[in-house]
């Protein structure tokens, strides 16, 4: 298993800096990170390009599927209430879909 700077591996609970898979809607089989928690129902996600941080996407958490990474560096920054750069995000996605479309083969 190979492992990213400042990103370390988890259990599957929801939380900041989660990188996530939508399993249903639009984004179907699309890579996100959770950047807002609202209630135990809803979560609020970005993938740095389409969904900005600035204008992340309201989804429901059943609609998710979580994987066993979680940004930290990430999850800090937006914990101060400050917003992390997307290209930060897009950086991260990047390396997490590469990994799992390494496993699927």
């Amino acid at each position: 298993m190979q492992y990213f700077d400042h990103c370390i591996k988890a259990d599957t609970k929801v939380c900041l800096g989660r990188i996530c898979q939508a399993k249903a809607g639009r984004g179907k089989g699309k890579y996100f990170m959770i950047c807002g928690i609202v209630n135990d129902c809803y979560v609020l996600l970005t993938d740095g390009s389409s969904r900005k941080i600035t204008k992340p996407k309201l989804k429901k958490i059943k609609h998710i599927r979580c994987l066993p990474y979680v940004e930290i560096e990430i999850a800090a920054i937006i914990s101060k209430g400050k917003l992390p750069s997307d290209a930060e995000i897009k950086k991260v996605l990047c390396r997490v879909m590469a990994v799992e479309k390494s496993k699927e083969k």
